[in-house]
C-alpha cells in the first residue's frame, strides 16, 4: 500500500497541539485528536498510535487526514454533529420565563435540578439553556445608586483629572483604610504544594486595629501613607502635613471622598493656609472613582489578608514596609473609562463636556 503523506508541524501548530493537550479544561475528543495529530508527526504509523492511545486505527487515519487537509481547523467538530436538542421554542421559552420568576416553596433562586424537577424535564436541558442565554441564577452582584444631586458634575471633574491632568500640577488621590485588624492565627499557614491549596485556620486572636492614611500619585504610582490608631481629624491633618513636607512645591490636586473628618472645621482651616491645595470630592456613594482604592485592594490581596501579625505593631510594620518595596517600583494605574462611560447606568444627560 502507498505510505501516506508524513504530518509536518509548523512552530505555530505544535504549540496549539500541546498547548490542547496540557489545558485541564480542553475537551476530552479534542485532546485524543491532538495527541494523534503529535504522534503522527513523530513518524509513528497509524497502528502504532492506535495502539499507544488506545482507539482504532480508523479514528488515527480519521483525524490524520482532516489535519492534513484543513490544519488545526480540521480537528474541530464540523457543523451538526450530535444530538439536536429536544426542547426549542416555547419549551425554551418556558425556562427562560420559569427562571426569572422566583421559586414558588420560598428559596431565593432555582438550582437546575429544582427547575429541572419542576419542569418535568433533564437537568442538562436546563443547563444548555441556560448556557445558551448566559443565565446564572446562582450568582449575584451588588450595586449602589448615588443619590448627589452633583453627580455628573463632581464625575466630570474627577475623570477630568484623570484623562486630561493639569501641566505642573500633582494628582494624588487620598483616603483611609479603617479598621485593618491585626490577627494571629492559631496555628501556621500550610503553604503552598502541589496539587494541594494554601490554608489558614479560620479561628485567629485578634489585637487591635490601625488606620492607614495614603495618597497615590495618579502620574507616577508613588503611595506616600502613615498609620495611626485613630481616625480623627487630627490623624488626617497629621497626615496631610505628611503630604504638604513630601511635595513642598507646586500645586496639588487632591481627591477626596465625603468623610466627615475631611471636612471638619480644623481641616478647612489647613486648607485655607493653603491654597495650593485644590479639594476634589467623589460623589457621594462613589469612593470607587477614587483611584487609592485599587492601591488599598492590591495591598489587601498581597499583605493583608494572609497575614498573622502577633501585635498592632507588627501590622504597621508590615504596612510601611509594603509602603517602601511599592515606591521602590511603583506602578502608575490608567483611567480609561469616559464620563458617559461611567454614567451610563443613570440615563442622565451629560451635556457641555467632552470627557
Amino acid at each position: 500500500m502507498p505510505q501516506p503523506p508524513a504530518v509536518v508541524l509548523s512552530g505555530q501548530q505544535r504549540a496549539r497541539l500541546e498547548a490542547i493537550v496540557r489545558a485541564p479544561t480542553s475537551q476530552v475528543r479534542l485532546v485524543r485528536r491532538a495527541r494523534i495529530v503529535l504522534a503522527c508527526a513523530a513518524g509513528r504509523s497509524a497502528p502504532q498510535v492506535a495502539q499507544e492511545l488506545g482507539c482504532n486505527v480508523n479514528t488515527v487515519r480519521l483525524w490524520r487526514g482532516r489535519f492534513l487537509g484543513a490544519g488545526l481547523t480540521g480537528l474541530q467538530d464540523r457543523p451538526g454533529r450530535g444530538r439536536k436538542p429536544v426542547y426549542v421554542g416555547e419549551q425554551e421559552a418556558r425556562i427562560v420565563a420559569e427562571t426569572l420568576k422566583p421559586p414558588p416553596d420560598g428559596t431565593t433562586h432555582w438550582s437546575a435540578r429544582r427547575l429541572a424537577r419542576h419542569l418535568g424535564m433533564s437537568k442538562s436541558t436546563v443547563h444548555r439553556v441556560w448556557r445558551a442565554h448566559r443565565l446564572q441564577p446562582h450568582r449575584v452582584k451588588t450595586f449602589k445608586f448615588s443619590r448627589d444631586p452633583l453627580l455628573v458634575e463632581k464625575t466630570v471633574d474627577i475623570v477630568g483629572l484623570y484623562l486630561n491632568p493639569p501641566d505642573k500640577a500633582l494628582v494624588l488621590c487620598a483616603d483611609e483604610k479603617s479598621q485593618i485588624q491585626a490577627l494571629e492565627r492559631s496555628q501556621p499557614l500550610l503553604p503552598l504544594a502541589p496539587n494541594k491549596t494554601a490554608c489558614h485556620t479560620p479561628d485567629y486572636a485578634r489585637h487591635g486595629t490601625t488606620t492607614l492614611f495614603a495618597a497615590l500619585n495618579q502620574a507616577t504610582g508613588e503611595v506616600v501613607g502613615r498609620c495611626a490608631r485613630r481616625q480623627r481629624h487630627q490623624e488626617f491633618l497629621a497626615f496631610l502635613r505628611l503630604v504638604d513636607r513630601t511635595y513642598p512645591h507646586g500645586d496639588i490636586h487632591l481627591i477626596l471622598d465625603n468623610y466627615a473628618t475631611h471636612t471638619h472645621p480644623a481641616v478647612e482651616r489647613w486648607f485655607a493656609r493653603r491654597l495650593r491645595f485644590v479639594r476634589h470630592f467623589t460623589p457621594t456613594g462613589c469612593s470607587w472613582v477614587n483611584l487609592v482604592e485599587v492601591w488599598f485592594s492590591i495591598l489587601t490581596r498581597q499583605r493583608v489578608r494572609r497575614g498573622s501579625f502577633t501585635s498592632v505593631t507588627s501590622l504597621i510594620r508590615s504596612l510601611h514596609d509594603y509602603l517602601q518595596q511599592w515606591d521602590a517600583h511603583p506602578t502608575p494605574f490608567r483611567w480609561t473609562k469616559t464620563v458617559a462611560h461611567v454614567l451610563k447606568p443613570y440615563k442622565l444627560p451629560i451635556s457641555g463636556t467632552e470627557h
